[in-house]
């Protein structure tokens, strides 16, 4: 058997690297130094995308500057203009998701990128700026083909949260719209070394390049453990609304969830690797989608309802707490926003982080190559 100095199935508890950039702990989530609950009161996503990527607050004037770039960014070359043009056919007849489609865009874009083969820290830092202004265009464009609505180009005048709410919609978003999902962004930005982002540290540990290391990212990103898992979330509330009816009956909801215990069936949107007795991030998103709810009607506020209900079950039962994904799954309907389109927006945020890590893994690089534990069949002799 192979031995190794430590192992973990699913590597839980291991320390993989060292970074700068994040630390999350039982009681906290710090981007360079500062608190997420600071942040989300406090700083623009725009601001927190300067802070990851650069390393520093930005100044009146570097923030300024770092967002005329993202604006001037904003729009895509032809070739992938064209391709998001037969997305809607690709997803209306379910020859793909919208996470494939981005996935594939993003691909396009590296071919497309003059700075596309060059790991230098200057070029990385050019890339990442491109790619953050030009994912929200791409979502955008792909909602519109997947509704057959021309699409529309990007708004100089509004921010990069609003901006994308508008791609989505062809609609300028109210501020209580753009508020919220400029939150929502900066509490997904960055979480040291999920899935999606050591998938993007292993890639760029050979060498590979940014756009390589992001399209990785993406594919890691999609899975309803991961990133899909806000979509999965919303699909469990429907599935609960479907079988007990318009009503948030306690009772009813409570049967529905002893009866998904004894199947054993994963409820999405709960628990976490890390945050054993809750995620910071879902308070904040929660308050702020419950207020959103109640200001668009009824039918929302019935929809929070049943996830707090669904919520305290959990507690109570089973002393498993919701991660961000729960809250953000009903927010993100509130908002009026597709489910598909969910998990791209976790995207458009989590570059930042991503591209962070990818400029770090690059600057003081070394192979990521781990160990295993051998478990199979003793040496044998092929002719016996």
């Amino acid at each position: 058997m192979t031995t190794a100095p430590t192992h973990a199935k699913g590597l839980e508890g291991v320390i993989a690297g060292e970074t700068e950039i994040c630390n999350v702990e039982q009681t906290s989530l710090i981007y360079r130094g500062y608190e997420i609950a600071d942040l989300a009161a406090n700083a623009s996503f725009e601001e927190v995308a300067y802070l990851l990527l650069v390393g520093n607050k930005p100044t009146a004037d570097e923030l300024a500057s770092f967002k005329a770039e993202l604006v001037a960014e904003r729009s895509l070359p032809g070739a992938v203009v064209e391709f998001l043009k037969t997305s809607g056919d690709l997803v209306n007849n379910q020859y793909a998701v919208p996470m494939d489609i981005l996935r594939t865009a993003v691909s396009i874009l590296s071919h497309l990128d003059a700075d596309c083969q060059d790991n230098a820290a200057d070029a990385n830092l050019r890339k990442s700026k491109r790619l953050l202004a030009q994912i929200p265009t791409v979502i955008g464009h792909m909602q519109n083909s997947i509704e057959g609505k021309e699409f529309i180009a990007p708004n100089a005048n509004l921010s990069h949260s609003a901006n994308l709410l508008y791609m989505m919609t062809g609609s300028e978003p109210t501020p209580e719209a753009e508020k919220v999902m400029d939150v929502s962004l900066v509490l997904y930005a960055e979480h040291d070394y999920n899935a999606s982002t050591f998938t993007a540290r292993v890639i760029s540990g050979t060498l590979g390049d940014l756009h390589g290391a992001v399209t990785g990212a993406i594919a890691a990103l999609k899975g309803k453990l991961h990133g899909g898992a806000n979509e999965a979330a919303m699909d469990m509330l429907a599935d609960i609304r479907k079988d007990i009816g318009p009503d948030n009956d306690l009772g009813k909801v409570t049967d529905w969830m002893h009866k998904a215990f004894a199947e054993k069936r994963k409820l999405m949107g709960f628990g976490h690797r890390v945050y054993k007795n809750g995620d910071h991030r879902a308070p904040i998103l929660h308050g702020l989608g419950r207020k959103a709810a109640e200001a668009r009607g009824e039918e929302f506020v019935k929809l929070f309802e049943l996830g707090e209900m669904v919520q305290k079950i959990m507690e109570d039962e089973k002393k498993i707490y919701p991660n961000v994904d729960f809250p953000c799954g009903m927010t993100y309907f509130t908002m009026g926003i597709p489910v598909p389109q969910y998990t791209p927006i976790f995207v458009a945020s989590r570059i930042t982080g991503w591209a962070a890590h990818i400029m770090e893994q690059h600057a003081n690089n070394r192979l990521i190559r781990p160990r295993v534990a051998y478990i199979g069949p003793a040496p044998r002799n092929w002719n016996d």
